[in-house]
């Protein structure tokens, strides 16, 4: 396993996922424009904020894990198991690099 390469795919993973949590919080937190006076826009609007506050979380909760995939990486125990020890297989790590249990763990 290269883990510079790791390393690298995650900071890149990182980066991408500040921008679109910066650009998502821009949305939601600093509108310029007033809510419309139609009740039927003001429902669109209603559900394309949920949308965002849904992106916005779930961009805030992958970046921690990709923090503590970094911090593993760190330590030198990055592709192990949190839960039994064992090792996490290369193909989940390369389709999820950020995952911090097994397939058995998962399931």
């Amino acid at each position: 396993m290269d883990t510079d390469q790791i390393r690298e795919k995650l900071n890149a993973k990182h980066k991408e996922l500040l921008e679109r949590v910066d650009r998502t919080s821009k949305h939601l937190y600093q509108r310029d424009e007033p809510v419309s006076p139609n009740f039927a826009e003001q429902s669109v609007e209603m559900e394309n904020q949920e949308l965002i506050y849904t992106l916005d979380r779930e961009g805030k909760e992958e970046i921690r894990k990709i923090s503590k995939a970094l911090e593993r990486l760190d330590r030198g125990d990055y592709g192990h198991c949190v839960n039994c020890g064992e090792d996490i297989s290369e193909q989940r790590l390369e389709v999820l690099p950020y995952a911090d249990v097994c397939i058995d763990c998962a399931e």
